[in-house]
């Protein structure tokens, strides 16, 4: 049992995460004059590590995932998802959502062919919310920051959000609520081409070099606050906003992190300075999903496909759901750290 748990340790500290990194950037840094222990040394160590450690995972996860992918086009998941009915089809939308686009912004489109493909609303209404709040890259990288458990329980909890939120909109019949330019559309089901291996691998490259281009400059910017936040900002500044003398501080989270673009690439560096600071856990989960999933402009593009009252649905269910999550975290964190 205590081989299982080193091995699990060194690939968490040392492979994920990518410690040992860490220890080459800080040597090469003091080489060149630079004091690590200082505020400024500390920033640029910080920014280079997490940004070389984000950068290096993303890609190869993007890879495997895009591989993946390629398994699964539109066409495919639709017909996937209109095998089920009731409950399990939001759970197998939502199980589809971890192996789909990897911000909000890119989902909505394939939300928008669902629905018009004439798959029910709840259904898609469930892929909309799992696709950019849980991915496998975001399980892999939680590993790599927060460990194993609370990775596996992030993802765990934002599939049931995802699957009750689609499961409550279902049952609400606000199907005269999305625009009439998707109601109307008609589905196209056009097959896919049968791919060989070569072309899985080229197209897992393209996606590889198309997302990263997209995402590295969020990376630069997440990673540069949680520089500035790890090195600047007194912990208990952070510990008073955002810890357990703040009852209010998961909410705070919330509706700060709700106007911000970004995805988990770009948050996790920001939830992990917040967390060695003093934050609460729950409360730097509920920051991410609210950034990941209710993002502004994500919301305006919604807002394109369905008409208010459905709109603020959406964002009501997916903020009660990401509050309570909060929450939960926090009154149970003494499990997971």
């Amino acid at each position: 049992m205590e081989i299982l748990k080193s091995i699990g340790i060194f690939i968490q500290e040392q492979v994920l995460g990518m410690k040992w990194l860490n220890g080459v950037i800080g040597n090469v840094l003091s080489s060149v004059g630079l004091d690590i222990s200082s505020r400024i040394g500390g920033s640029v160590q910080f920014f280079i590590y997490d940004v070389i450690k984000i950068t290096v995972l993303l890609c190869f996860l993007i890879f495997i995932i895009s591989y993946i992918q390629s398994y699964f086009p539109p066409e495919r998941s639709k017909r996937i998802l209109g095998r089920f009915h009731g409950i399990g089809a939001n759970i197998i939308a939502a199980l589809l959502g971890t192996v789909t686009p990897f911000c909000s912004c890119s989902s909505i489109p394939l939300f928008i062919g669902f629905t018009s493909a004439g798959l029910s609303l709840g259904v898609t209404f469930s892929f909309l919310i799992s696709s950019p709040m849980v991915d496998l890259g975001s399980l892999v990288l939680l590993m790599s920051i927060f460990g194993t458990k609370i990775a596996v329980v992030y993802v765990i909890v934002g599939l049931i959000i995802a699957v009750v939120g689609g499961t409550l909109i279902e049952k609400m019949h606000m199907e005269n609520y999305v625009e009439e330019f998707i109601r109307n559309a008609s589905g196209v089901d056009i097959e896919s081409p049968d791919l060989t291996v070569n072309d899985r691998l080229i197209y897992a490259k393209e996606q590889v070099i198309e997302t990263f281009k997209k995402v590295f400059p969020y990376i630069l910017v997440g990673v540069g606050v949680g520089a500035i936040i790890h090195n600047w900002i007194p912990e208990d500044l952070i510990q008073m906003v955002l810890g357990s003398n703040n009852p209010f501080g998961v909410i705070l989270a919330v509706f700060v992190g709700i106007p911000m673009y970004a995805d988990i690439f770009g948050t996790i560096p920001i939830a992990e300075a917040l967390l060695s600071k003093g934050a609460l856990l729950g409360t730097i989960l509920s920051f991410m999903m609210a950034v990941t999933t209710l993002s502004l402009p994500s919301i305006i593009m919604l807002r394109k496909a369905v008409k208010p009252k459905l709109l603020g649905v959406f964002i009501a269910i997916c903020t009660i759901g990401i509050i309570l999550v909060g929450y939960m975290f926090n009154a149970l964190q003494y499990l997971f750290i």
